[in-house]
Formats: C-alpha cells, sequence, structure tokens
C-alpha cells in the first residue's frame, strides 16, 4: 500500500466518524516562539489544549508535516531516525475519550490496514485500568497488554499545562526482526505505530518527564494520538525502515547508481553496525526529501533559524554524495526523483518545482564554493602543519574552518589523512561544545514558554471578537474594553476599529484616539490572538481607562500611502513574473506608505536592462488604470483560479482574492489597496540584491515618495551635469572618461611610487652599518612599511642583514636568510621589543609598536649586536 493511500485512508477514516479535516500547517512554526519547525501533529492544536482559543469543531483529523533536528547526527545510523516525517493524528476536544479513541485506532489498524490483530500489542500506564479494561474489551488478550511508567506512557509538553496517559500501539512484525516477548524486550521486532494521548490532569512544579505534581482534573478531557505515517507505511509495504519505503527508497537508490555503490553492502564491516555507505546513502534520501519539503513550504538556506537548519540539512547531503565519490553537483539528478515520491501527497511540489529547484541549486553551487575554497585554506593550514614538524593539525583551525567557511569536518579528517597528518579532534569537540552551550544558553534565555495569552483570550471571549471596520471606513467611535499597562506607552483593545492590524507584510495604520480628556498617538496594532486587536498607544494628554468612549481615526494620508504601497508590491510581483517567468514567486514582502520590498525566488542579479523592463510593465499597468477587486471564495476555488498564496502562511477555508486587472495580478491577501491601478500614482525600483541562496530582493517606492525619488534623482543628474559642463544625456561618457584617466593616473602613480622606493631601498641598503658581522638597517617612514623592508633584504644580497622599519605604529622586522642561518629570528626580537606582542616568523615579523620609535630602532640594534 503506497503512503499517500495510507494517508488517504487514514483522513477518510475520522471524516466518516465525524471528525473535521484540518490542513497540515506549514513547516515553519510561525505561531509558536519556541519552535522553528512543526514537530509534531498536534503543535497547530496546541491553543485547543491549552484553553487560550476556542476551536470551531470538537473532532478533528490531520497529517501534519513535521521535522526534528536534534537527532539530525544521528540520522542514517540507525533505522529509526529521519529528519522529515509525517504525523497522522485524530483528536478530540470535550468529546470522545479513551473507549472512543481506543475503538477508532482498533477498527482503523484491523480494518482499512488490514494489520493482524493477533500480532497488535498495547501498552497502558502503570495504573490506567481503564484502558487495560477498553483493550481487553476489544479483543487484545491480557498477555498482549503490557503496563509501563511514566518514561513510557505519561504524556506532557514539558511544561505545566495539559498532560495525560497515553496508550501506544506496537505490532509483531516476526521472529527475523529480534526476540519475542512483547516490547517491553525487543523494540526493533515489536514496532510502536500509534500513541494515544488521553488528556486528563493539569499538571505543575515540572523538572523533568517523570517528576511533576498533578494538581488534577482538566475541566475537559481531549484526545491527541500520533501514528507514524512512515512508520505505518514499513510495516504495510513489508520493508525494514523508513528508509525503504516508497517515498524514500527511490532517492536512495538514484544516489547509489550515482555512486556506484550497493546499498546494504556488509562485506568487511563490524557486524551489527551499518556500513558507512549505507549510513551516507540514507543521510543524502532523507535530507534530500527534507530540503524539498522546507522549500516547498517558504524557507530558504540563509545563516539563521530555519534556513541555517536548512542549509545544514542540504550540505550534510552534498557532503555524504562526495564522500561516496561523486563530485558534480547532485541535486538536479536527486531533487526531481524527490519530487515524484512526494508529489501524490503534495501536489503543490510539482507545480511550485521550478521555484524549488532554483534554491536548492543555487545553495549547492554555493556550498561547492566554499568546498573549493575551505580546501585551498585547508591544503595552506596542511603545508604549514608539515613545516613546523607537527602531526597533528590543530583543532582550532579544523574549528576555524568548520565555523568560519562552513568546511565540513569530515573532509577535512579525511583530506588530512591523505597527506598522513591526524587532526585535533579533542580540541575540535571541545570548541564544538563550548559553541553548543552558548547557543543552548541563548536558546534557553529566549525561551519564556508559551506566550501568555489569558489575558486576551478573557477579553475576547468576555466581548466577542473586534469589530474591525478597516476595509469600510477611517473613523470610529469605539468603546474601551480593556487597557493594559501604566505609564506613557499602554495597550487597548476597543469594541470597533477602524485600524489595520500588521499582518500579510502590511504595517499597521497609525492615527489618533481621542476623547473628553484624551488624546493618544496609536503606534502599533496588532492581533495578539485570533480576532481580538490590540492598540499601542502613546498618550499625550488625558487618561485612558475600561469603559470610556473613543474617537479612533486613521490618520488618511497614512493609508492613502499604505493602499498605494501594498496594491504596487502586486503590481511589482506581476511585472516580476511577466517580465522573467512564472517561477519568479514571493516568498516574503513588506510594505509602508510609499515603500515596498518584495523578496522573491531567482537565481543570479537582474540585469540594469531587466530592472528597467519590470519598473516599465509596472508603470504601464498603473497607467492602463485597472481595476482593483476583491471577492471572497473557498480556499479551493482561489487555487484552482491560480491565485497566488505567500509560503508558509496558512490560510482560512474561505479567503480573501485581491484582483489587479482580472487574471493579470491575483493573489491571496488581507490587507488595504487602492480601488484603481493608477491610484498608485507612479512606482520607482530603487534597488535589487541578494537574500541568500536562490533569493532575491526588489525595493521600489510609490505615489509621493516615488515623486520625491526621482525628483532627487533629476537634481542630482543636474548637479553632475553643470560640474562637467556637459549635457545629461552625455554624462555616462563623460564619467567613463574620467574613471579611465583616473585609472591611468593612479597607476602612473604607483609606478613612480615604486620606482622612488626602489631608490630609497638602495640607499638605506648602501648605508647599512655594521653590528657584530650583521648590516642593520633601521629607519623610519610614512608609507609601506613591509614593502620597503622586503625590498632592502632583496638588496643586502648573502649578507647577514636585518631591517627594523617604523611606519607609524607598526614595527616591522625582516632578516636575510644568512642572518637567520647564524639563529636570529625575527618573530623573536619582534616580541622582545613589543613585551610579547606582534608575530610572524624567522624572516620577517611585525606588530604594533608603543613609546619612542627612535629609542625602540636604538634596542633593536642593540639585540643585533648581543646576538
Amino acid at each position: 500500500m503506497r503512503t499517500a493511500e495510507i494517508k488517504r485512508r487514514y483522513l477518510a477514516h475520522f471524516e466518516a466518524n465525524g471528525h473535521t479535516v484540518v490542513p497540515s500547517a506549514p513547516l515553519p512554526a510561525i505561531d509558536d516562539p519556541n519552535l522553528l519547525f512543526i514537530n509534531a501533529g498536534m503543535v497547530q492544536f496546541v491553543p485547543y489544549f491549552l484553553g487560550q482559543q476556542t476551536p470551531a469543531f470538537k473532532r478533528a483529523v490531520s497529517v501534519q508535516k513535521c521535522i526534528r533536528t536534534p537527532d539530525i547526527d544521528e540520522v542514517g545510523k540507525t533505522s529509526r531516525h529521519g529528519t522529515f516525517f509525517q504525523m497522522n493524528g485524530n483528536f478530540s476536544f470535550g468529546d470522545y475519550f479513551k473507549e472512543g479513541a481506543i475503538k477508532l485506532a482498533w477498527e482503523l489498524s484491523t480494518g482499512a490496514y488490514g494489520l493482524d490483530p493477533e500480532r497488535i500489542w498495547a501498552t497502558v500506564y502503570l495504573d490506567d485500568d481503564e484502558a487495560f479494561d477498553l483493550w481487553r474489551k476489544i479483543g487484545v488478550p491480557a498477555e498482549r497488554i503490557v503496563r509501563r511508567g511514566k518514561k513510557d506512557n505519561f504524556w506532557s509538553m514539558g511544561i505545566p499545562g495539559p498532560a495525560g496517559p497515553c496508550s501506544e500501539l506496537f505490532y509483531d512484525r516476526g521472529p527475523a526482526y529480534g526476540r519475542d516477548g512483547g516490547p517491553e524486550v525487543d523494540e526493533d521486532r515489536f514496532m510502536e505505530f500509534w500513541n494515544l494521548v488521553f488528556m486528563q490532569y493539569e499538571i505543575t512544579d515540572v523538572k523533568s518527564k517523570s517528576e511533576f505534581t498533578v494538581v488534577g482534573d482538566l475541566p475537559q478531557q481531549n484526545i491527541d494520538t500520533g501514528m507514524g505515517l512512515e512508520r505505518v507505511a514499513s510495516l504495510l509495504q513489508g520493508v525494514d525502515n523508513l528508509y525503504e519505503i516508497d517515498e524514500v527508497r527511490p532517492i536512495l537508490a538514484r544516489a547509489a547508481e550515482m555512486t556506484g555503490k550497493k546499498y546494504g553492502a556488509k562485506s568487511g564491516h563490524v557486524a551489527g553496525e551499518s556500513h558507512p555507505d549505507d549510513v551516507r546513502l540514507r543521510v543524502i534520501a532523507d535530507h534530500v526529501r527534507t530540503a524539498l519539503m522546507l522549500i516547498g513550504d517558504g524557507v530558504t538556506p540563509s545563516n539563521e533559524g530555519r534556513g541555517y537548519v536548512l542549509r545544514r540539512i542540504m550540505r550534510r547531503a552534498i557532503r555524504a554524495i562526495r564522500l561516496l565519490g561523486w563530485q558534480e553537483p547532485a541535486l538536479p539528478e536527486l531533487l526531481p526523483v524527490a519530487r515524484d515520491c512526494m508529489a501524490p501527497s503534495y501536489p503543490e511540489l510539482a507545480a511550485d518545482f521550478e521555484r524549488i529547484s532554483q534554491a536548492a541549486y543555487g545553495e549547492e553551487e554555493t556550498f561547492l564554493g566554499t568546498l573549493r575554497a575551505g580546501t585551498t585554506i585547508l591544503d595552506t593550514a596542511i603545508a604549514d602543519t608539515k613545516k613546523a614538524g607537527r602531526s597533528a593539525l590543530a583543532g582550532d583551525k579544523a574549528f576555524q574552518l568548520h565555523d568560519t567557511y562552513g568546511f565540513p569536518i569530515d573532509l577535512t579528517l579525511e583530506i588530512a589523512a591523505e597527506q598522513g597528518l591526524d587532526v585535533d579532534a579533542d580540541g575540535f569537540r571541545v570548541l564544538m561544545a563550548e559553541q553548543r552551550a552558548r547557543a543552548k544558553a541563548d536558546a534557553k534565555a529566549r525561551k519564556t514558554g508559551h506566550a501568555d495569552l489569558s489575558a486576551y483570550r478573557t477579553v475576547l471571549d468576555a466581548n466577542g471578537p473586534t469589530d474591525w471596520l478597516a476595509y469600510e471606513t477611517l473613523e470610529t467611535d469605539s468603546r474601551v474594553l480593556a487597557v493594559w499597562g501604566t505609564g506613557e506607552i499602554v495597550t487597548v483593545a476597543l469594541d470597533r476599529t477602524p485600524f489595520y492590524a500588521e499582518s500579510g507584510g502590511q504595517d499597521s495604520d497609525a492615527g489618533l484616539l481621542t476623547g473628553p480628556s484624551l488624546r493618544a498617538e496609536v503606534i502599533d496594532v496588532q492581533r495578539p490572538v485570533k480576532g481580538l486587536v490590540a492598540h499601542t498607544v502613546r498618550i499625550l494628554d488625558g487618561t485612558i481607562a475600561v469603559g470610556d468612549t473613543v474617537h479612533a481615526a486613521v490618520d488618511p494620508e497614512w493609508r492613502v500611502g499604505a493602499r498605494q504601497a501594498h496594491s504596487g508590491t502586486h503590481v511589482v510581483h506581476a511585472a516580476l513574473r511577466h517580465v522573467l517567468g512564472p517561477s519568479a514567486l514571493q516568498s516574503g514582502s513588506y510594505n509602508r506608505p510609499g515603500y515596498l520590498r518584495l523578496d522573491f525566488a531567482w537565481r543570479g542579479g537582474l540585469s540594469d536592462v531587466t530592472r528597467s523592463e519590470v519598473e516599465e510593465v509596472a508603470n504601464q499597468a498603473i497607467r492602463r488604470d485597472l481595476p482593483v477587486g476583491v471577492r471572497y471564495v473557498p480556499l479551493e476555488q482561489a487555487r484552482h483560479e491560480g491565485a497566488l498564496a505567500l509560503f508558509g502562511e496558512t490560510y482560512d477555508e474561505t479567503v480573501r482574492v485581491v484582483e489587479i486587472g482580472g487574471d493579470w495580478s491575483r493573489e491571496l491577501c488581507g490587507g488595504t489597496h487602492v480601488d484603481r491601478s493608477a491610484q498608485i500614482g507612479s512606482l520607482a525600483v530603487t534597488g535589487e540584491s541578494s537574500v541568500g541562496a536562490g533569493q532575491r530582493r526588489i525595493e521600489a517606492v510609490t505615489g509621493i515618495e516615488a515623486f520625491r525619488y526621482l525628483a532627487r534623482e533629476r537634481d542630482l543628474v543636474g548637479r553632475l551635469a553643470a560640474q562637467l559642463k556637459a549635457r545629461p544625456e552625455e554624462l555616462p561618457d563623460r564619467v567613463t572618461a574620467l574613471l579611465a584617466r583616473m585609472k591611468q593616473t593612479e597607476k602612473e602613480a604607483a609606478d613612480l611610487r615604486a620606482r622612488l622606493l626602489d631608490l630609497d631601498a638602495e640607499e638605506y641598503a648602501a648605508g647599512a652599518v655594521d653590528v657584530g658581522g650583521i648590516a642593520y638597517v633601521g629607519v623610519t617612514i610614512t608609507g609601506d612599511g613591509k614593502t620597503l623592508a622586503e625590498k632592502v633584504r632583496n638588496r643586502l644580497g648573502n649578507r647577514p642583514g636585518v631591517i627594523g622599519v617604523l611606519a607609524g605604529p607598526g614595527l616591522v622586522v625582516a632578516l636575510t636568510p644568512a642572518a637567520v642561518d647564524r639563529g636570529l629570528s625575527a618573530a623573536h626580537l619582534v616580541k622582545l621589543l613589543l613585551s610579547g606582542r606582534g608575530g610572524g616568523n624567522a624572516g620577517f615579523a611585525q606588530g604594533k609598536a608603543t613609546g619612542d620609535p627612535a629609542e625602540l630602532l636604538v634596542q633593536l640594534r642593540d639585540l643585533v649586536g648581543a646576538a
């Protein structure tokens, strides 16, 4: 049974039993400050379990995309660890409880999935007699029901809140997989495939998974279950592990074919351990699929947060296939295979593949460049290590290559071994541990638990949703429902508001709240919980209190500028797709009055011609005065009509579609817009830059800000034309000629300086004084002390010589080879002169000088004489 069919049957089973099918949330955990990625099926339902929000349904079912990265280094070493996985889950919010969950799980497992009921085992919490009796009632014999402790069969989120016992289902895969006796004896043979969590308690004083205090029963009992889709697939497809199911094995097979390796090779390796080639093939298969899913959900490679995790995953895959012998770009061979594996369950991956592949291939290209640069640096470090007579590359050098340049430690070890060197792995591990400790401390400092939204929730429950009128009006008379905070800056909830709350890339409105004894500036507007609008205000005059009637007024000029910018963002997006093609899809945006920026998928910068063409297409659309319309339609209808959505965003079943010129621009959007495109005024592109591999950013100004920008440009051109006594159209040729002349002048000046330096070096070498049989030169100059010291040294030829040059605060000491042969060292002399500061080698050293320069050169001469 293919994985897509397993997913379909799961959803159909629970939908037929009264559950609302809830789509998977995007992998980025946008609404949870503690998570980078969704890591469990219940994450999007946490606000319901915590009582922060009231669900619109009592029963739900989902197949949630998940990412777990704490064990990323274990991926491939065992058959259990995977970075991306899918979690089937059914949920009850105060509806059915243990009996219903157990009955539904048994019916699906033995019915639609056809698992042999004689091979299913169940575990229950130690004292959960109710669950034990329910399994007995359904037909599981007592000898196949195992009681287990808190470590295995009690669930919590690791923080004070809901918790409860759980019951896990295991399937006996047969004697070929291990010993008989149930999951207590062998969890390889007896594979867990479903966990039913019975949320019935509230806990506090949480110290660990097994140390907490049960406060009492929850107001309502909930069900949260998790069935690993990949695990069930391995059972139903009769394969050993998640790497061999239909959604993963083809990627692994293609990697094996590319590298000439055979998966499952055991010859000559330690029994019981995976062969290194197998580990690498599993890493490739898992990480390529994970990268596909992350980029599909809008994550792009970067050096921070989610983007860094994606980058690390991709680089581990690229590194693994290089270690198997493949030196060319690998993702163009592997990513299409992953797409074909996953598209039956996620058809949007095929539709968006051009964008996804651009980001992925660009990242691989960048990393291959990193590897080339890192190899050069490593080669130099190896040469220096050998020259110094050491047998091991320093741990700090290996760490620098890893941390600064992204050069994998595995490759450092491999290349060093090829050159007959070890690597100070202990030193490297110490530095890595220190870095991880710093990162962990930073994460702990930032982690504050689930945001306390109870105060907002209380206001929402007591008064209902805010009457949000931002689309209809700029002014309302409103009643104050709540005030949080004291002093000059407070947060206010109103029963109705005309203010746009920041969302969808659009900045919040500005304006005033006024009353008989109040004048307050609105400086921010947010939605802390769905349905409630909260205004952050600065009190200018008077006071504000619950029950007051206030006049809420949006600054009309602000709103005009905001509408122009947001509509301008849509116009620029459409223009980009018109000029570059449909793969130039928006991945993020921000707009405020008069300004917009838009991030989009594209490899390589835009030429001046292309940038001008995008600007021209956008302004032509503005000039055509296209109608701007808004419709509310079902999400699936909007997708069918080709409406563009922002990656990573979660949408309701009914969505708002904004159209400019009908299908010329059609996007899902909750922002404020002009009525016709000509109201944007004009649009000027002000910049285009890179924001990551395969990602570009275009910036523009609109309306009056565009006129001001163009006026400044015109003024600048006018002043340049006047200074150069040329017409504006002649400026490019004039500037090019000036630059050419300047370059030639700089070259001539450099040649003259070099000739003068040669003359100086000749003079200084001729004037060298004899100090104990060593030619000594000590000079103070303004200029390039290093070059002068080298030139003087060359002119001393075979004579033992020491040259000291003070150039500003910098001291340079150079020795001829004959002086080095006599046992002198430039590095030693510099350290003696500068009290241990400075550095270099026997022939050349430098450092920052302090004190009297003349005295320093005298001291150097004395040191030479004493030697």
